[in-house]
C-alpha cells in the first residue's frame, strides 16, 4: 500500500515522501485495513522498528484535520523527547505548520493551561495522571488518546499509573479512538478486549531477525550454524569483534551496572587488539565525542573512564550515567563510530538505539528472597528486537551464550522458541491503592465506597480478577486516608480534604505525607540542614540509591555528630532489623544529599560516597520534589516553624548551594561553580551584578564574554 493511497491530508504525504517513506509494512497496511483511520479502537502489538509510530501518526492526522485533539502518553521522559521529534517533523512542518506539537513531563504540581492550545500532546504516564489530578479542562476534549508501550501495565511500578490513566480518559472522553500500541504479548487480545479494540498482532519486521545460540565457537541457528573465527576467548566478546569486523555494531545486555562496566572495560581492551575495526575517520568523531563528554560538566574520574573507553570504540549505558553522558554515549553509537554498547535493561525499554548483533550472555540474575532466577521470555524478546538496524543491516542476530549442552538447550526450548509470558494487572499493590483512591476522591472522580469499587472494577485488575481481590485493600486505604485527615464523611458523601486535595496534586504517596507532618510535630532543638533532610529521605518517596559501601563506623560517627539534629532516631537493630536497615539507607542519601547543598563538588561526591552521576541527579530531583511538597504541606497545616527553611532548602536541593547563593544561580548560565567564583570575587547579590561592568565580571574565573554579556541582558530584562 503506497502512501500517494492514503485518505491522509497532502501536507503529510508530502513530508512522508521527502522523509524517504513510499511504502507501508505489512503491519501498517493491517491496521489501515482493520479501519484505525476510521476511528476504529486498536492494539498494534508488533516488534520494534514494525513502523507502529508511523500508524499513530497517520491516525493522528485525520483527527487533527477535523480539528480533534491527541494525546501520547509514554512510560519514559527519553520516549517522549523522541517522539516529540517524530510528531514534530512528519505532522507539524512544511504546510502543516499550523499543527502545534508539545511534550512534557515532570513539574507535577500544575495544570499546564497552556496545553489546551495545543493540537498533540506527548506526555508520560505520570505526568497525565498528575495533569488528572489538577482538573486539566482540555483532556475532555481528546479524541485520540495513544498509548505507547502498553505493556507495562504488566510492570509493578510503572503499570498501576498507566492503567488508572487509561480508565480515566475512557471515563473522561468516551468516545475518544483508543490507539495501543505494544510489543508482542502472549495476551494482547485480552488487554484489546478489555479496551474495547480490535486487535492486530505480528511478527513482521524490517530487518528480519535471527536468534541463536553461541556454543563452542558456533552460531547455532533453528535452520544450521554459522563457525565463527577465534577472535577473543572469552564467548561475548568474540561474538562482538565478529559483528564489528563484518561492519556491524554490537550491543550486549549486562544484567548489572557492574557487569556493563566490565565488559566496556573489556570491548575496549579487544577493539585495541583489532585496529582494523575503527577507521580513521571514525577515531576522530570518538575523540572529539570524548573531549565533548570531558567539557560537561565538573570533572570527575567516573567522566574520565567513560572518554577513555570511548577514545577505543566502546562504552556502557546503565542508570548511573549523567543525562550528558547518556546523550553523548547514544548520538556516537547512532553515527556508528561507537562500535559495542554494553548496557543494563533499562535501555531495552527506552531509546531506540539498533545494533546489528545483540548479545545476551547471561539469561538470569539475582531477585533478593529469591536467589539467582531466570530472565522472562519477555524480557528476552525485548533486548532481541534490539537486534537490526534498518537501512544499514539486512539481517539482525541475536546472540545467547551457553557454556554447557544442558544450557543451550534450555535456551533454544525456553526463549528462541518461547512464547512471552502473559501480563497481568498490577493496581493490587497498597501503595498505588492509596494513592490512587486519595486522586479518585480529591478530584470528585469518585464520591462514595460505592463508586470507588465501581471504578476499580472498571480497570485491567478488575477485568481480570474482579473489584473482590482488591476491596478490602480499597477500605484500608479509605480508613488510612479518613485516620490522617485527607479524606471525610459528609452526609454520605466521601470527600477530600484541604491537606488530601493538596497531597493528590502533589503526587506524592499519602504516606510519604504522613511521615513529613509527624516530623513537623516532632521536637527539635534547631531546624538544620540535616533535620531537613532526614525528614525528606525518611519517606517512600525518597528512595534508596545504589553507592558504595559505606562503613558502618563512618555512619556511626555521622550519627554521633549529628543526632541532636536528627527527627527520627535509629529503632533497634535486633528487634527491627529490615526498619534499621531503612534507616542506615535514608542516612546514607542523608550524607550525599548534605554534600550536594554544602557545595561539595560532584567528582568528590562520586569519590568519597560512591555515588554515580545518573544516582545522584535523581536523588536530587526526588529530594527536592518532596522537599516542595513539605513546604507546600506545611502551609496547609499551619507549621510556620518549617514554611521558609522548606523554602530554601527546596532552592538548595535544586542548585546544590549554601542559601547565600541562591539568587546568583536563579540566572541562566550561572551553576554552582559560577556563583561561587562571583560570590568570592564580592558579588553578592543582584545589586552588585547590575553595578558591575561586563569587563569586571569578565575578570571572574569562569565567565567569558558571552556569560558576562547574558548576565547584563538577564538583568536589563
Amino acid at each position: 500500500m503506497l502512501i500517494t493511497d492514503l485518505p491522509i491530508p497532502d501536507y503529510l504525504k508530502s513530508n512522508l515522501l521527502k522523509a524517504g517513506i513510499r511504502e507501508l509494512y505489512p503491519p501498517q497496511v493491517e491496521a489501515i485495513r482493520r479501519n484505525v483511520l476510521s476511528g476504529k479502537n486498536l492494539v498494534l502489538a508488533t516488534p520494534t522498528a514494525s513502523g507502529k509510530t508511523l500508524v499513530a501518526i497517520l491516525a493522528a492526522s485525520i483527527h487533527l484535520a477535523r480539528g480533534g485533539k491527541v494525546i501520547y502518553l509514554t512510560p519514559l521522559r527519553a520516549l517522549t523527547s523522541e517522539k516529540l521529534h517524530e510528531f514534530k517533523e512528519l505532522l507539524a512542518s512544511g504546510e502543516g505548520g499550523r499543527i502545534k506539537v508539545a511534550a512534557t513531563s515532570g513539574d507535577y504540581d500544575s495544570e499546564d493551561r497552556w496545553l489546551a492550545d495545543y493540537d498533540v500532546i506527548i506526555c508520560t504516564n505520570e505526568k497525565a495522571d498528575s495533569l488528572l489530578r489538577h482538573g486539566a479542562e482540555w483532556m475532555r476534549d481528546v479524541s485520540l488518546i495513544i498509548a505507547d508501550e502498553i505493556h507495562v501495565i504488566g510492570e509493578p511500578e510503572r503499570g498501576p499509573t498507566l492503567e488508572v490513566v487509561l480508565t480515566r480518559l475512557r471515563q473522561m472522553a468516551p468516545s475518544a479512538q483508543i490507539l495501543s500500541l505494544s510489543a508482542t504479548i502472549r495476551n494482547a487480545e485480552e488487554l484489546a478486549d478489555w479496551l474495547g479494540c480490535e486487535c492486530v498482532i505480528s511478527e513482521w519486521r524490517p530487518v528480519p531477525l535471527k536468534e541463536a545460540v553461541y556454543f563452542e565457537g558456533k552460531l547455532e541457528f533453528n535452520d544450521g550454524s554459522l563457525k565463527l573465527k577465534n577472535y577473543e576467548s572469552d564467548p561475548a566478546l568474540n561474538v562482538a569483534i565478529w559483528t564489528v569486523m563484518e561492519g556491524g555494531q554490537a550491543l550486549i545486555f549486562a544484567l548489572s551496572r557492574r557487569k556493563a562496566e566490565s565488559l566496556a572495560e573489556k570491548a575496549a581492551v579487544a577493539l585495541s587488539r583489532h585496529p582494523e575495526c575503527i577507521s580513521y575517520e571514525e577515531a576522530e568523531m570518538l575523540r572529539e565525542a570524548a573531549e565533548h563528554m570531558m567539557s560537561e560538566g565538573e570533572r570527575s574520574s567516573f567522566t574520565e573512564r567513560l572518554a577513555g573507553l570511548m577514545v577505543r570504540g566502546s562504552a556502557f549505558h546503565h542508570a548511573g550515567l549523567g543525562y550528558r553522558h547518556r546523550q553523548i554515549i547514544e548520538e556516537a553509537f547512532r553515527n556508528r563510530c561507537l562500535k559495542i554498547l554494553c548496557a543494563t535493561p533499562t535501555l531495552a525499554a527506552g531509546v531506540n538505539l539498533p545494533a546489528r548483533t545483540v548479545i545476551i550472555p547471561e539469561l538470569w540474575r539475582y531477585e533478593p528472597t529469591y536467589g539467582m532466577q531466570y530472565i522472562s521470555v519477555m524480557e528476552y524478546k525485548q533486548f532481541s528486537g534490539r537486534a537490526g538496524r534498518p537501512r544499514y543491516d539486512e539481517v539482525g542476530y541475536a546472540v545467547s551464550i551457553a557454556r554447557k549442552e544442558v544450557e543451550r538447550e534450555m535456551i533454544l526450548s525456553r526463549y528462541i522458541m518461547g512464547l512471552p509470558e502473559k501480563i497481568y494487572s498490577r493496581l493490587s499493590s497498597e501503595r498505588h491503592i492509596r494513592m490512587q483512591s486519595l486522586a479518585l476522591i480529591a478530584t470528585r472522580a469518585t464520591e462514595s465506597v460505592k463508586e470507588l469499587l465501581s471504578f476499580f472494577e472498571k480497570t485491567f485488575f478488575g477485568y481480570q480478577y474482579g473489584v473482590v481481590g482488591v476491596k478490602d485493600k480499597i477500605m484500608r486505604a479509605i480508613e488510612f486516608l479518613d485516620k490522617h485527615g485527607m479524606v471525610e464523611f459528609v452526609d454520605g458523601t466521601l470527600n477530600a480534604t484541604k491537606l488530601g486535595k493538596r497531597v493528590s496534586e502533589l503526587y506524592i504517596d499519602p504516606l510519604t505525607a504522613v511521615r513529613l507532618i509527624e516530623a513537623m510535630k516532632s521536637k527539635v532543638k534547631e531546624i538544620t540542614t540535616v533535620t531537613l533532610l532526614q525528614m525528606l529521605c525518611m519517606t517512600p518517596d525518597v528512595p534508596s540509591i545504589p553507592m558504595a559501601r559505606i562503613p558502618l563506623e563512618k555512619l556511626a560517627n555521622y550519627y554521633e555528630k549529628h543526632k541532636d539534629e536528627l527527627l527520627v532516631k535509629p529503632p533497634d537493630p535486633d528487634e527491627e532489623p529490615e526498619a534499621y536497615e531503612s534507616y542506615l539507607e535514608a542516612l546514607k542519601n542523608v550524607m550525599v544529599l548534605e554534600a550536594w547543598v554544602n557545595e561539595v563538588s560532584e567528582g568528590d561526591i562520586y569519590e568519597k560516597l560512591g555515588v554515580e552521576p545518573g544516582d545522584l541527579a535523581a536523588l536530587r530531583e526526588k529530594a527536592e520534589w518532596v522537599c516542595y511538597s513539605a513546604h507546600q504541606i506545611a502551609n496547609v497545616i499551619k507549621a510556620v516553624d518549617f514554611i521558609n527553611p522548606l523554602r530554601v532548602m527546596t532552592e538548595r536541593l535544586r542548585h546544590g548551594v549554601k542559601e547565600e547563593l541562591i539568587s546568583l544561580v536563579r540566572l541562566e548560565g550561572i551553576g554552582r561553580v559560577r556563583a561561587r567564583a562571583l560570590y568570592s570575587r564580592g558579588f553578592r547579590s543582584i545589586e552588585d551584578l547590575k553595578r558591575a561592568s561586563v569587563e569586571e565580571l569578565m575578570s571572574v574565573p569562569g565567565i567569558g564574554p558571552q556569560i558576562a554579556r547574558r548576565i547584563k541582558e538577564q538583568l536589563s530584562e
